[in-house]
């Protein structure tokens, strides 16, 4: 197959997959956000991906800043991952027993992340979460949560209020078959808002368990937390007896070897991990002190279990994802790309008098068509989506992929480089010019 085409946009056989799938899958796709819902047009059908560059069915390439939303911080289909599941799929996909693979990632995440002492492996980023909040309930006794707008934290009951992701894009407020009960459960603030934190926990917190928060924002664009935020989360969670998770499914070895924890020096409670730990493959952890994870069975009475639960063909793909993310200046180079492209956008929209934000924080980076910075759900929400709808269109047809969302983040990965993000600018000239007509 050709390396990427230039010109329009071949979709016929897209098209056609997308007929066919409507018919079986719900809106012809396994996840929301890939429907193309907030954007218009067809969402191309991928066939393979390599390096910085993925390729659809139509024979269409595409310099890919989504990464399978996140996990793929090597790029497509680096050699060494591939070496490492194959070898791993020679000798069995899956056994529901103890593997040797499990013990060596799990002490290798409990040496980077300063937090977690113990950690327990599932399938999902939603599994992550979902059992970090039974154990904390399980731990304080307590009944409900705290999160913040625009969070999103997989797709459990408790946590769809108010969520970002795809919840945003489609604009709904949660979801129907949640019953109202378990929503009384969670509270919300802004992100960003130590005072209606400090609020939340006057009003509930004699039976708050925990706060649970994205460290760096996600899933409203790229959110970095302000200064003093996380700090100030720790602390009052400290005063009033509640636990602290950090949902680094997103974060974790995405912003810095260790997660944002490490970047940051906050130290939660207990801490969600997925993507990057599975080197593109399922898997996802909860972990934390050894005397919290101890409550969880069979060590201690909270029960969670997963027959694929640590997998040894996800294993095989994170481990070796984490020894080549643990090279020195790995993530000074990443950072510095992210860094180089969110400012090349944002210097060509100054250019052309149009309010456009961006940021970056370490593999991850985000914009908007909002005069900035953002810093929560209700600025992400006042952006201009029609000019994002614009942009990202034209940069599609540019061969540049991008998030279909203005709610979600961008991902850069070390394979590409400085050649990359130069072609990627180039094509944002005309898209900007093309965002600049919409008023």
């Amino acid at each position: 197959m050709a390396e990427p085409v230039s010109g329009p946009r071949a979709q016929s056989e897209s098209k056609a997959l997308m007929r066919r799938a409507r018919r079986r899958i719900p809106g012809g796709v396994n996840s929301p956000v890939r429907a193309y819902g907030a954007v218009g047009g067809a969402p191309p059908f991928i066939a393979r991906g390599r390096g910085p560059r993925i390729f659809d069915v139509d024979g269409n390439g595409y310099l890919d800043y989504v990464g399978s939303w996140g996990p793929l911080i090597l790029g497509h289909a680096p050699p060494a991952v591939v070496r490492a599941v194959k070898r791993a799929a020679t000798l069995g996909a899956s056994f529901g027993a103890p593997t040797p693979g499990e013990v060596e990632i799990a002490e290798a995440i409990c040496r980077a992340l300063p937090a977690v002492e113990q950690l327990r492996f599932v399938s999902s980023g939603t599994e992550a979460a979902m059992s970090a909040l039974r154990l904390a309930r399980a731990a304080t006794g307590r009944r409900k949560i705290l999160k913040f707008e625009g969070g999103y934290h997989g797709h459990a009951d408790a946590l769809l209020l108010g969520a970002g992701s795809g919840v945003a894009t489609l604009g709904i407020p949660g979801s129907p078959g949640v019953p109202e009960e378990f929503t009384k459960l969670t509270a919300q603030v802004p992100y960003n808002d130590l005072s209606a934190v400090a609020g939340a926990f006057r009003n509930h917190g004699e039976d708050l368990a925990c706060v649970i928060v994205e460290p760096v924002a996600g899933n409203m664009g790229c959110v970095p937390p302000r200064p003093g935020f996380l700090e100030g989360l720790r602390e009052i969670c400290d005063r009033h007896g509640a636990l602290l998770i950090f949902d680094e499914v997103m974060t974790g070895f995405r912003v810095a070897w260790g997660g944002a924890q490490r970047r940051y020096k906050v130290s939660p409670d207990l801490t969600c991990l997925g993507k990057v730990v599975g080197g593109g493959l399922p898997a996802a952890a909860y972990g934390g002190s050894r005397a919290l994870m101890q409550q969880v069975a069979p060590a201690g009475p909270v029960y969670q279990a997963g027959t694929l639960s640590g997998n040894p063909l996800a294993v095989a793909a994170g481990l070796e994802t984490l020894r080549q993310l643990e090279r020195p200046g790995v993530y000074e180079r990443l950072e510095a790309r992210s860094t180089a492209l969110a400012a090349g956008l944002r210097a060509r929209a100054e250019a052309r008098g149009i309010e456009f934000c961006s940021a970056a924080v370490g593999g991850m980076f985000g914009f908007a068509f909002h005069p900035g910075p953002l810093r929560n759900l209700e600025d992400a929400r006042a952006a201009h989506t029609g000019r994002f709808k614009r942009f990202f269109r034209a940069m599609l047809e540019a061969g540049i992929y991008l998030p279909p969302s203005p709610y979600e983040s961008a991902f850069m990965s070390l394979a590409h480089r400085r050649a990359d993000i130069a072609e990627t600018l180039r094509a944002a000239e005309s898209a900007f010019d093309k965002a600049a007509r919409v008023r």
